[in-house]
């Protein structure tokens, strides 16, 4: 697809002519979007890993990626912004399912310093409450729309506001507002449906 029938199907405003040329190897252009796009990528990594460093690292690697990628880039009727925040969760995701191995933790091997008289059996307890939370968490999401499930991971999982989550995809604010409140609605009636 060549730039130029990319450019009719690109939304308004400076933003496609600043990619256009950023596709041809424009580092200049380049450098625009990066300044434009980093906070926003930066805090919806921030947020998901709660580590300022590994999120640096990350956005990092978000804008290599998306360097060497751009030649291939093509409008799809949202903005360059969703194309930079679905690279940055996978890699995200590609980071958890790399550090749930490093992190595992035997649970006979975790000691809880607070409660002294806490023994393996309470800690046990804890971990599959934790396990069962998140599975109904899980499960409930799968009840939601892929439109639903992605706004609400980028609203409560990705910390983004409607603002932000309007832009990375591609709908006004009041359409982010409805679908959050029906995913929401959806979410508290599949988990009241859940049994206990």
């Amino acid at each position: 697809m060549s730039v130029q029938s990319d450019t009719r199907t690109a939304p308004s405003g400076p933003e496609p002519a600043v990619v256009a040329r950023a596709r041809t190897g424009d580092r200049e252009a380049f450098a625009v979007l990066y300044g434009e796009h980093h906070r926003l990528v930066h805090r919806y990594l921030l947020l998901r890993t709660r580590d300022p460093h590994l999120a640096e690292d990350l956005v990092q690697e978000v804008f290599t990626r998306a360097l060497r990628g751009i030649g291939g880039f093509a409008w799809q009727g949202r903005e360059f912004t969703a194309w930079l925040i679905t690279i940055a969760r996978n890699l995200y995701l590609d980071e958890m399912s790399r550090s749930r191995t490093r992190l595992e933790t035997l649970v006979a091997e975790v000691q809880d310093t607070e409660s002294p008289d806490c023994g393996t059996e309470s800690l046990a307890l804890r971990e599959l409450e934790a396990v069962e939370a998140c599975e109904t968490v899980r499960r409930a999401l799968r009840t939601l729309s892929p439109p639903q499930r992605y706004c609400v991971e980028l609203r409560y999982l990705g910390g983004l506001s409607p603002e932000e989550t309007a832009v990375v995809m591609g709908r006004t604010v009041g359409a982010v507002r409805a679908l959050t409140h029906r995913a929401l609605r959806r979410l508290r009636w599949t988990v009241r449906a859940v049994p206990a």
